[in-house]
């Protein structure tokens, strides 16, 4: 009977295939979910694969519609480009096609299973939380949101309704990101002092001007692609494909476009959040256009866990002080953890490679043997470790999942962006943005409160909800 456990019995678990609903709600044994999965993974049959519907199908958006197909059964695709929706009806026959998501849930709302969202920054929330609302389970890219309260809203929608959730941080899936957040957890470097990232990005234009109106291209639906946010006029070269991130009304930057994946091993191994302040130095911008480079200061407070400690991200060519190296080589991407008995240094600055500086450095493999088997491995992947919590309907069990992780960490990543607008005078420190968590709001009295509060409660362009 393959690996059911024996606390199964085999009527229990046929009757778990007989239908593709009760299979797909139907939950795991504790401590034995993997094992079931897996075994049912290769069980199942076409009417028990997860119907997806995937928002977003060209740049990130293929690999994840492909990644659904591979786990699944692609049922419908949507995207403002027609150029991929055709090539999405070859790579998925059969499924249906649509250039706005809200006719696609409208129509295919019973049909559907589970939903990937890869679209601009801008859509996903709205779209994640409509899917979540009709009882979908989403696998959104990173960042999670354009905004801060955006974030901490589809955490609280996950929960209320009972979903599975996964940003798609993929290198977090990865034993040695995995190994890195257990070593710092397991005191390898000592109390954390300082933490450090930085990242080569931008690598698309930024910190510019908009260019000349021009007509928007015949295979491109522009009202659906402006979606919630204001409309403006299409220009070539500025915003599709993938020139958007670079825009405040599209994209987060620099910071959300890495910063998901390099505080990822930080933010669960420090608990790197909810920060008191947050201020920043910038090349300078324009309120339209994020700037070129950017290096902003977080400041934790003690918790009952750890006591406080400065976090800085740096963008745009922008590095530390080669001397925390300790002469390794500088990396283009990077991160350091700066503890009081040595230093992990990540020169990909996701934790799938690491080195311990210090005195540290001796303690890495012996501690690493005795908690090797406290480390959950991903054996299929991030889509695949998603994919084993609709099956089981466990909505926490994904690493990144919107309740716990995902939602805090997006929070936590858009503040630096608060810093960042108040920065937009170049080479100057900008104002020093206090923040309540807690309630959500901005704390103090900061000069350019009506714009700030912009990245944190949207306005959405009607039409569009969340």
């Amino acid at each position: 009977m393959g690996n059911f456990p024996a606390c199964f019995l085999w009527s229990e678990i046929m009757s778990l295939k007989t239908n593709r609903r009760t299979f797909l709600k139907s939950t795991a044994v504790a401590g034995a979910g993997v094992m079931i999965v897996s075994d049912l993974l290769a069980q199942e049959s076409p009417n028990e694969k997860i119907a997806f519907a995937c928002v977003g199908i060209g740049g990130k958006g293929s690999s994840d519609s492909a990644d659904a197909a591979r786990f699944g059964q692609v049922v419908a695709v949507c995207d403002t480009n027609r150029k991929q929706l055709k090539g999405g009806e070859k790579r998925f026959p059969g499924c249906k096609v649509y250039e706005d998501y809200r006719k696609m849930f409208d129509e295919m709302g019973k049909s559907i299973d589970a939903v990937t969202v890869s679209t601009p920054d801008h859509m996903h929330a709205p779209i994640a939380a409509m899917a979540m609302k009709l009882g979908k389970h989403v696998y959104c890219q990173k960042p999670l949101t354009r905004t801060i309260s955006e974030a901490r809203k589809l955490a609280q929608i996950a929960k209320e309704n009972g979903v599975v959730t996964q940003m798609g941080n993929q290198t977090t899936a990865t034993t040695p990101s995995r190994e890195c957040v257990a070593l710092v957890q397991n005191g390898l470097i000592g109390t954390v002092k300082k933490v450090i990232s930085w990242s080569n990005r931008p690598v698309w234009p930024q910190g510019g001007e908009r260019g000349p109106e021009a007509p928007v291209p015949d295979y491109l639906n522009w009202d659906c692609w402006i979606g919630s946010a204001p409309m403006r006029p299409f220009v070539n070269g500025a915003y599709d494909p993938f020139a958007w991130r670079g825009w405040w009304d599209f994209g987060c930057g620099a910071l959300g476009d890495m910063g998901c994946h390099q505080l990822s091993v930080l933010y669960r191994a420090t608990d790197l959040k909810n920060p008191v302040s947050v201020q920043a130095k910038t090349s300078g911008h324009n309120f339209d256009s994020l700037p070129k480079w950017s290096v902003i200061d977080f400041v934790f407070p003690d918790t009952s866990e750890r006591p406080g400690f400065v976090f800085t991200w740096l963008d745009g060519g922008q590095r530390p002080d080669p001397e925390l190296l300790e002469g390794e080589t500088m990396s283009g991407s990077g991160f350091l953890l700066i503890g009081d008995k040595g230093t992990m240094f990540s020169p990909d600055g996701q934790g799938a490679s690491r080195k311990i500086l210090g005195p540290a450095r001796d303690q890495e493999k012996a501690l690493l043997d005795k908690i090797r088997p406290e480390i959950r491995v991903a054996s299929n992947g991030h889509f695949g470790e998603f994919v084993e919590a609709v099956k089981m309907n466990d909505p926490t069990f994904p690493m990144m999942n919107m309740i716990t992780t995902s939602g805090g960490l997006t929070e936590t990543i858009l503040l630096g962006n608060l810093a960042v607008w108040a920065a937009n005078k170049p080479e100057e420190m900008g104002e020093k943005i206090e923040w309540d968590a807690a309630n959500l709001r901005l704390a103090g009295n900061p000069t350019d409160r009506e714009r700030l509060e912009s990245l944190i409660f949207p306005k959405y362009r009607e039409g569009y909800t969340m």
